[in-house]
């Protein structure tokens, strides 16, 4: 049996002539609730009933025409009813509000609501490109919804800085830097001019509130998306999903059972199926230059550690190398490495030493027959982005990321 879930029960008591803007008020309730993608609604036409005004209203054949009561009952997760009532508070001028704590069970499949982010950064198309990089550095926020008025008209994330802003380090690099040499990389770029619409991503790809996480995650999949606007029915900004926000939402769901409708079909594929093996090596001895010519010369930024029998001993990330040397109060070493990391000339102190170093001893990994289920929890609990397949022996096999498991989830 599906579990039982905290709930809030709204309910909105109203005379069934009550109006606004020409049409009856309990279809306005119900229309919003729909556009934004609340669990259900129900309205309910009462036969005898009396409100404030202690005037008796029923439905006898005589008294066909007097005002009889409606209820509106909207069924919702206790943050979502929250999130509403303030609405249907500004849209009652004469009726009572109710909100009710329940339990209930949703035979419902999860939709894009119940795991977007609801506190969405945004910008304008005229903001300036300096004022963006501060906003997602700031907010931490890895991608920024366009819009002009209310409409989404673009999107600018950490790959279009990096693409046609001249961005040297992603962005969860740049987030770990001291304000002093974060702010040189900034100031160094060459912005000129630019504005966010220069550089936005258009039309951007969005998701209806409505739509399942099934389909998001096809959609996201198939065209290697990692973050996407949510809408309701009339186009309005909503929240903001991300890959993390899929995988985390389908994890949850196969803890609970492997047998939700809901569920990728290709749940039930295993670590192995979606690994890749070219991985960068490197042993504990190999000198530093040599371990980051190797971690620039892959796309995962990482190089796994291992002995002479392939067993694993350790990784280096280039977000570890940049929180280390900043950890050691090293600024012309940190200069040096940001500079490579950027791919520009070392002009600073020369890196010394090796990968033994530099690496990081706690490696996450998982067994080349771990089901995906197993994986996305894993990569979830540990908010990782990557996880190092290795056989019993501790020896590496190859590595899984968020993009390979959520192809394999999709079924490509």
């Amino acid at each position: 049996m599906n579990p039982l879930i905290d709930v809030h029960i709204l309910r909105v008591f109203l005379g069934e002539t009550a109006h606004r803007d020409g049409k009856p008020l309990y279809e306005l309730i119900v229309d919003e609730a729909r556009k934004r993608g609340m669990a259900g609604a129900c309205v309910t036409h009462g036969f005898m009933g009396f409100g404030a005004g202690s005037l008796l209203h029923t439905a006898k054949i005589l008294r066909l025409a007097e005002d009889l009561p409606v209820v509106v009952e909207i069924v919702d997760t206790p943050g979502r009813i929250g999130d509403f009532l303030p609405i249907v508070d500004a849209m009652v001028d004469e009726g009572t509000v109710v909100v009710e704590q329940a339990r209930a069970i949703f035979h419902l499949p999860m939709r894009i609501r119940d795991v977007m982010s609801v506190d969405v950064a945004t910008v304008g198309p005229d903001e300036t490109l300096p004022a963006v990089v501060e906003l997602l550095l700031n907010r931490r926020v890895k991608a920024l919804p366009v819009l002009d008025g209310k409409r989404i008209v673009g999107i600018i994330t950490g790959g279009d800085l990096l693409k046609r802003a001249g961005m040297p380090l992603r962005l969860d690099v740049q987030c770990l830097l001291p304000p002093d040499v974060r702010d040189e990389q900034i100031h160094c770029l060459d912005f000129g001019k630019l504005t966010a619409k220069d550089v936005m991503t258009t039309p951007a790809h969005t998701l209806n509130i409505k739509t399942r996480v099934a389909d998001a995650l096809e959609l996201m999949a198939g065209r290697g998306l990692k973050r996407l606007p949510v809408v309701d029915d009339s186009g309005n900004l909503m929240g903001i999903v991300s890959r993390a926000d899929v995988l985390r939402a389908i994890g949850k769901a196969a803890a609970v059972t492997e047998q939700l409708p809901s569920l990728p079909h290709g749940i039930r594929q295993t670590a192995r199926e979606v690994m890749f093996e070219d991985v960068p090596t490197a042993g504990t001895d190999t000198p530093l230059p040599e371990v980051l010519r190797k971690l620039l010369g892959t796309p995962l930024r990482r190089v796994v550690i291992v002995d002479q029998d392939k067993k694993v001993l350790g990784i280096v990330l280039d977000r570890d190398l940049v929180t280390l040397y900043t950890e050691r109060s090293k600024p012309g070493l940190l200069r040096t490495l940001v500079a490579a990391l950027s791919g520009k000339p070392a002009v600073q102190e020369e890196l010394a030493g090796t990968a033994h170093d530099v690496m990081t001893p706690e490696v996450f990994t998982i067994r080349p027959d771990a089901p995906l289920a197993e994986v996305v929890l894993l990569l979830v609990e540990r908010k990782v982005k990557r996880l190092v397949v290795t056989d019993d022996l501790g020896r590496l096999l190859g590595m899984v990321d968020r993009d390979a498991v959520l192809r394999g989830l999709a079924g490509y």
